[in-house]
């Protein structure tokens, strides 16, 4: 049993080791040749700190149930989900963030810790939510522009679109030195879950249905 133990933790460091070698080469790399303004950029646009007050301030502006305030209730509430997992899931790890992580401005005590990355997490996370409402949403947006070919745009290319955005933030975190490669790929793939979860489980529908 001891030496099974052993054998799984070997491996386990062995994982860590690897995963941070290939971080810091990334960086590394990388470093000298994206500037810093954009993975700037990038880090500030998956922000839950410019996240929240945003679908807040359009929530309250549109306090009527419509159509785009329950997909906005349900955009928040995945956001609150991914932010509680989050936490707890770093909290549980603590796996602290690479030494080279510098300028990094710190919004809870979890972000101390690296995994999994939470900006991976809810950008995959808003990426998941617009591929699986990309119908609901483009119909919102068709009410708008009253435009037959851009309703066709939107469903077409729409959540390729964020999944792009998606993807770019989450290697950025990377490149930045907040993250290892293992927290993106492990926040990613939550975020995805976190996506379905909303749809099938934690949503207004369901809500309304279990508390009637």
């Amino acid at each position: 049993m001891e030496s099974k133990a052993s054998a799984d933790s070997s491996v386990l460091c062995r994982l860590i080791n690897l995963d941070a070698a290939v971080s810091l080469h990334l960086y590394t790399f990388f470093h000298p040749i994206l500037p810093f303004s954009l993975l700037k950029s990038l880090e500030l646009s998956g922000d839950g700190r410019l996240f929240f007050p945003i679908t807040l301030s359009i929530l309250f502006i549109n306090t009527a149930p419509t159509p785009a305030t329950l997909l906005l209730l349900n955009l928040l509430i995945g956001s609150i989900l991914d932010l509680l997992l989050i936490g707890l899931i770093k909290h549980l790890i603590q796996r602290p963030r690479p030494v080279y992580n510098k300028n990094m401005f710190l919004s809870f005590a979890v972000d101390h810790w690296s995994f999994p990355s939470g900006h991976s997490s809810r950008v995959s996370f808003i990426a998941t939510f617009c591929s699986i409402y990309s119908v609901q949403i483009a119909d919102l947006w068709i009410v708008k522009l009253s435009n037959l070919d851009a309703h066709t745009w939107i469903l077409e290319y729409f959540a390729l679109m964020v999944w792009l955005w998606a993807g770019i933030t989450s290697i950025s975190r990377v490149l930045l030195g907040r993250h290892f490669v293992l927290d993106v790929v492990a926040g990613a793939l939550l975020g995805v879950l976190e996506g379905l979860l909303v749809f099938r489980v934690f949503n207004v529908e369901n809500f309304s249905f279990w508390f009637r």
